[in-house]
């Protein structure tokens, strides 16, 4: 998610800090827009062992992530 992340204009926590249009433009392939310009994950798959998902909480994109 870090590369997409970048690739899309994205910071750790979701928010657009890209220049480019074409970066909006194209956003709704992997991302939704939630609020206050804060874009999640569409789909996220992972196994959901209590300590893999804590892994990925406490990595530098976990805020990414919605909490459901």
């Amino acid at each position: 998610w870090q590369t997409i992340s970048g690739e899309h204009g994205l910071d750790g926590t979701g928010l657009y800090t890209g220049t480019s249009d074409l970066q909006l433009e194209r956003m709704n392939v992997y991302f939704n827009e939630a609020s206050n310009n804060k874009y999640v994950p569409r789909a996220v798959l992972v196994d959901l062992e209590p300590g893999t998902m804590d892994a990925v909480r406490a990595g530098p994109f976990g805020q990414l992530f919605r909490p459901d």
